[in-house]
Formats: structure tokens, sequence, C-alpha cells
């Protein structure tokens, strides 16, 4: 064999070495790009609880000091995770992060009755003289950043009004994550900064109709629909029994199909559902659960418990 010949089996034997090598990593994208394809997406719910007590209760109870209303915060964070549901049906919850203030950063009661709640983390900032919130914002930050950075999450649901907060949403956005602003209906104006509505990707307003089963102002602690001075508070067992009451006629009229959806969504019921089983129980207890939040969910675990048993 001749220089020549040599020359030409040497650059065949590298071509093909150069094919087989660009094969293999076409290969290896294929199988990347596969695993990628069946990771489903992830959202998770940003819920500035300042903003949130605020609003809402401007608007469904006409007051923003938290000492006049009550906020069941256990049904409205169930009612968000539902809503979120559909909004991104293909994805799947992250979870939902709750940003309060308190004194030193000690949680307050209903703060730890919020943390316990499943899929729920709470994040605290410290609370001034003046009852304001400091360093939320930055934790809003913080989290939203990482976990976009991270690819954590491919949707966030941003539940504020802050101007400081188009930060965050940059920061996001910079690493591809999706963020979509959540607001409450003012009843005059507006309560969301300018500047955040424009950097978001989409905006969405919840109404009255929306917080009205949630809040309540604290001197109507009786049964609205009742006559008389108020009932006595009820034992939580007594409330959970009334919960496996209403699911057994709620399974007799809907039906085992209908109970084959509701389970695949346990803990959480739909918004509409569980609208339906507070008004039921507030007419057989005779008692408004509404800021109730133990009572709350004694009344859900007893539905539950109902409707488990006979699947």
């Amino acid at each position: 064999m001749n220089d020549a010949d040599a020359e030409d089996g040497a650059a065949e034997h590298g071509a093909a070495h150069i094919s087989a090598q660009l094969e293999r990593a076409n290969g290896l994208l294929e199988r990347v790009l596969a695993e990628v394809a069946k990771t489903p997406s992830t959202h998770a719910i940003f819920v500035d609880a300042g903003y949130l007590y605020a609003a809402a209760g401007r608007l469904a109870a006409g007051t923003e000091d938290r000492r006049s209303f009550d906020l069941d915060a256990e049904g409205l964070i169930e009612a968000l995770i539902d809503k979120a549901r559909t909004i991104f049906a293909d994805s799947r919850l992250l979870r939902v992060y709750w940003y309060d203030g308190a004194r030193r950063r000690i949680h307050t009661t209903e703060q730890q009755s919020i943390a316990e709640l499943p899929d729920v983390k709470v994040r605290l900032g410290n609370l001034n003289a003046n009852n304001q919130q400091k360093g939320v914002d930055s934790l809003i930050r913080s989290d939203l950043e990482s976990l976009a950075r991270h690819r954590a999450i491919s949707d966030a649901a941003l539940i504020g009004g802050d101007e400081d907060l188009v930060s965050a949403v940059e920061a996001a956005q910079g690493y591809g994550a999706r963020v979509h602003l959540w607001g409450i209906e003012a009843p005059d104006g507006r309560n969301q900064a300018e500047p955040l509505l424009w950097e978001v990707d989409s905006q969405r307003t919840f109404d009255l109709d929306f917080f009205k089963p949630y809040v309540s102002r604290r001197a109507a602690l009786a049964y609205e629909a009742g006559a008389g001075p108020a009932a006595p508070r009820p034992a939580r067992d007594d409330v959970r029994f009334v919960g496996a009451q209403i699911a057994a006629k709620w399974l007799a009229a809907r039906g085992r199909e209908s109970l084959v959806g509701l389970l695949s969504g346990h803990p959480y019921l739909p918004g509409s559902v569980d609208q339906e089983l507070l008004v039921e129980a507030e007419r057989l207890l005779q008692y408004s659960l509404r800021g109730q939040s133990d009572l709350r969910r004694a009344l859900r675990d007893g539905f539950w418990d109902h409707l488990r048993a006979q699947y």
C-alpha cells in the first residue's frame, strides 16, 4: 500500500469515527428530549398575605383591618389550588408559598395553622411597630428566582400588588419561568402597581363572589339565617359527623362515577363542592363556620372519611 492509499484509509476511518460520534450524540439528545417531554410541567402559587388580607378584607368585609374580620385561609388556599388546577391543566402543583409578617418572625397561632396545611410553606418577614411587613418582597424574589433557576417550576401564580415585586418577576422570567399575576377586585381604582402589571405574562382578577365564602366580619358570629341568640360552638367530633352526613347525601345524589373524579383530587375539594359543604353544614349546625379553620378542617375530614370508606 502506498502513502496515498494509507492517507485515504486514515481519512475514511476518521470520517467513520466522527460519524459514529455524531450518531451517539444524536441518540443521547433524542433520549434527553424524550425524557423532557415526559416530565410534567410544574406550577407554584406565591401569596403575599399582606396584600391578600388588605384587598380581600376591603372587598368582602369593607375594611383592611385584620382585627375586624376573619379569613378562612385553609378554605381560600384550597380554592386557589383548585383554580390553579383548572388554569394549569397539564401541570402539577409544587406547593403554595404563603408570605406574611410577624414580630421577631415568630409564628402567630393563625400562621401556625396555615403552616400545618398540606403543600403549604409559610415564609415570614418582620412586622414593624406600625404593623408593616418588612422583608417579604425579598423572600418572594429569592424563592421565585431559585425555583426558576433550578427548573423546579415552569409557571408561577403570584398574588400581590407591590411594585417591589417587579424584580422578582424579572428574575424568574430570566430563567424561563412564566409569571401570572393574580389580583383581587378593587371596589374603586386599582390595588396593583402598573409596572407589575406590565411585566407579568398574564393577569387575572378574582371578584367578590370568589372571596365571599372565606371572609366574614367578626361582629357577625351567629349563623346568618338563624334567629335568636347565637348557637354554642359545636365540638369538632360533631362537625366531623355532619361532614360525613353531607358526604352520604352527596354520594347518593351524584353516584360513584362522580366519586372517582372527586377522589383523584384528594385532599382538595373543588371550590363548588367545598362551598356546598360549608353552606349545608352551617344550615345543619345553625352555626357559622366562617373563620373557624379547625372546624372547617374537621368538616372536610368527615366528608372525606365517609367517601373514602365507600370507594
